[in-house]
């Protein structure tokens, strides 16, 4: 274990960038027996768990010039590709968290999305942009950029149909009004509101937008909460200047039968210059 965690300090010491894949989460026993008790504990448990057994598995680097840049960490015999014959069979639906304001990192994380799963296009994608402090209010302003770049997407045929996030009648109104690419899905947050609200029913239901619901968090996984489940697993205590650009969850669900067949999460960090 020793060699294991010098080879995760060195490593990580030397890498700027890190690259993870959770693999599919609904075959990984170690993580299936804990039930976790929310999305954030999900994620922090994931990446605890994808850095333990994959930092377990390296062989130790030979030499300073072996060390990469890039860690790309994913454990083979938990990742399962998509394979042409059974596409058709299943829908790719993706939930986008955005950490870091640069909004190249979209189309990133949709292209490593689709290398990971063998896909040339994702079914859908619904966009959760950086959380704004308490006091600030989303704006079309803000979201704006986020929705030109996945418009792009749609046109260039990676995405089928994008979607928005936590936003009321009155602001998806003003984002369906704007957009060339109009959104297909709102998720709410029955935590917010436990009912939907009839206004923006309504207007969903006039314009055929699709409401959903769910759990997240408005930050699904913090930086010191990412940086503790990083320290965890290498035991290496430099973690602070590791953060996170953004987490792509995905799930893989069977048409015909409406079963979760895949799930698990896509996670890039970058450290920052010293």
């Amino acid at each position: 274990m020793e060699t294991h965690t010098t080879s995760a300090k060195v490593l990580l010491n030397h890498a700027t960038t890190l690259n993870l894949h959770t693999g599919n989460l609904v075959n990984r026993s170690r993580l299936k027996k804990k039930c976790p008790s929310s999305p954030s504990e999900e994620i922090q448990d994931c990446v605890r768990a994808t850095l333990s057994e994959w930092f377990a598995t390296i062989p130790p680097p030979t030499s300073p010039t072996d060390l990469p840049d890039t860690i790309d960490c994913s454990i083979p015999q938990a990742t399962e590709a998509i394979t042409p014959e059974e596409r058709e069979e299943l829908k790719v639906s993706v939930k986008l968290f955005i950490c870091e304001a640069d909004l190249s990192s979209i189309k990133d994380a949709v292209d490593k999305a689709c290398q990971a799963l063998a896909v040339s296009q994702l079914d859908s994608v619904i966009i959760a942009p950086p959380a704004l402090p308490e006091e600030v209010s989303q704006t079309l302003a803000n979201l704006q950029p986020a929705w030109s770049e996945l418009e792009g997407l749609v046109q260039s045929h990676k995405i089928a149909t994008i979607g928005t996030s936590d936003l009321d009648k009155e602001l998806l109104e003003q984002l369906y009004n704007w957009a060339q690419v109009k959104p297909s899905s709102n998720q709410v947050n029955l935590a917010s509101c436990c009912v939907m609200p009839p206004d923006l029913t309504a207007f969903a239901k006039e314009f055929d937008i699709q409401l959903l619901t769910h759990n997240d968090p408005k930050e699904l996984i913090t930086a010191a909460s990412f940086q503790e489940a990083v320290q965890e697993s290498t035991q290496d205590l430099k973690v602070a200047d590791w953060r996170l650009e953004w987490v792509l969850r995905y799930s893989i669900i069977v048409k015909s039968r409406g079963i979760i067949k895949a799930k698990g999460y896509l996670v890039h960090a970058k450290r920052s210059s010293l």
